[in-house]
């Protein structure tokens, strides 16, 4: 008779596990390092898959209340902690659906209250993104059926090496449509471009978007700023070849997260710069808009909004190669929140407010320092519940962020094909006068 027994106390155990998991969500960890990556691993996963959790733990309550686990105290004990437990993974839900309201008022503070109505008619009333059953349940595995991929076209190759890209695109023939370049992260050292961004780039490509997701070299092999450069390739690429895929050379995007985040600020903040683009120095490298999701923007933290050393450990030993203390200026250098000046395109800055691995801090600093000196529109969305990563996969909160993204990148274009259209009517204007100055 001892099994109902063990069966007591092996639900308090399953139900304290997850209680912990919970716990993590909505008080993570934020050092030492070791500590901070794993509470970020755990978040990250429960908070975005807060459906599968709750459904892990209540066919797991199930089973144990099935097998008699309340036939002594401990089952009562490990009921009581998985009722909580499911208490605040509904908080889950609700800070999730709190993303939508975040990212309109920022998108209404940076753009201003009528934003939505400067959007081209043709785009202004689609329907948000929206994740089926399928979807949701197998989240790991993102594919679009009106979205055509094409893989490992090679940008740039030279001294043995050949580094590649995909485009993303809708099936049928498409003409002069807008651009995304998306920019993987991993901490300058892991990654590749079937990773990361993926639920952005093939809804917005399902729109009619074309987007180009690149491979870049990664440390310790390469030194910054060797993927800066390689970044910069691409551009010079796309001004080259995105006309016969459907794209419109003139007018791209680029976004990336952690990592990606912080090259695609480099990529928008360095434009032109010839000494980032040895051998293409004429090409033109700018972009007309960027956004960013939890990116790294200071690699000399000189707010001292970093919880730990671990980040600047892995400057010093794998990305920058150098001492911070004896080579400042490269560290500097590489900081987004140094190169901030008055031409910077639009800025979309996103982040979440519980990310472990990137404190939220360096966000507002950025934004600051942008606001300060930019003549552009600078939107900072702050997502409550968010961890670092979170939109990776679908989600809740993804959908209800992607769309915002996309109601930013529509206004952005939509002004641009507003200026295009009145450069086209001078410029017949101007030919007509021509025509009639020389029939005179």
């Amino acid at each position: 008779m001892a099994f109902p027994l063990d069966v007591s106390w092996l639900f308090l155990a399953i139900a304290t596990i997850g209680a912990l998991f919970t716990l993590n969500v909505h008080w993570p960890l934020r050092r030492p390092a070791p500590l901070a990556v794993a509470s970020f691993l755990a978040g990250w996963l429960t908070s975005e898959l807060v459906g599968h959790t709750l459904l892990a733990q209540v066919g797991l309550a199930a089973a144990c209340v099935a097998l008699g686990a309340l036939s002594d105290w401990p089952g009562w004990v490990g009921l009581g902690v998985d009722i909580v437990s499911w208490l605040f993974l509904a908080k889950c839900l609700e800070s999730a659906r709190a993303a939508e309201g975040v990212v309109d008022r920022a998108l209404r503070e940076g753009l201003g209250e009528d934003y939505s109505a400067r959007i081209d008619p043709s785009v202004r009333d689609l329907p948000p993104l929206r994740f089926g059953w399928s979807q949701l349940l197998f989240p790991f595995f993102i594919r679009h059926p009106d979205v055509q991929r094409m893989r490992d076209i090679v940008y740039h190759e030279g001294n043995g090496l050949e580094l590649h890209l995909d485009v993303y695109r809708q099936r049928r023939q498409l003409r002069d449509r807008p651009v995304l370049l998306q920019i993987h992260g991993g901490a300058w050292v892991v990654g590749n471009k079937n990773q990361q961004g993926l639920p952005l780039v093939t809804h917005l490509a399902s729109r009619g978007w074309i987007c180009v997701s690149a491979n870049y070299r990664l440390s310790p092999r390469a030194t910054f700023p060797d993927p800066l450069l390689d970044l910069k390739r691409v551009l010079a690429w796309i001004r080259e070849n995105i006309a016969a895929l459907g794209g419109d050379p003139n007018f791209v995007v680029v976004t990336g997260g952690s990592a990606g985040g912080h090259l695609a600020s480099l990529v928008a903040l360095t434009a032109n710069d010839r000494t980032l683009q040895t051998g293409f120095e004429h090409v033109d490298t700018s972009v007309r808009a960027c956004v960013t999701f939890y990116g790294v923007y200071d690699f000399t933290d000189r707010f001292g909004v970093w919880p730990h050393k671990g980040l600047m450990r892995l400057l010093e030993t794998a990305v920058v190669k150098a001492s911070f203390k004896l080579a400042r200026e490269r560290f500097e250098k590489a900081s987004p929140i140094g190169h901030t000046h008055a031409q910077a395109p639009p800025f979309l800055v996103i982040h979440g407010d519980r990310d472990t691995l990137v404190p939220v801090a360096e966000a507002r600093h950025f934004v600051e320092a942008l606001r300060k000196t930019s003549k552009a529109p600078v939107v900072y969305a702050e997502v409550p519940g968010a961890q670092h990563a979170f939109e990776v996969f679908p989600s809740l909160r993804t959908a209800l962020v992607v769309h915002g993204v996309e109601r930013f990148l529509n206004t952005i274009y939509s002004t641009y094909l507003s200026d295009r259209e009145g450069e086209q009517q001078l410029a017949a204007l101007a030919e007509l006068n021509v025509s009639a100055g020389a029939r005179e």
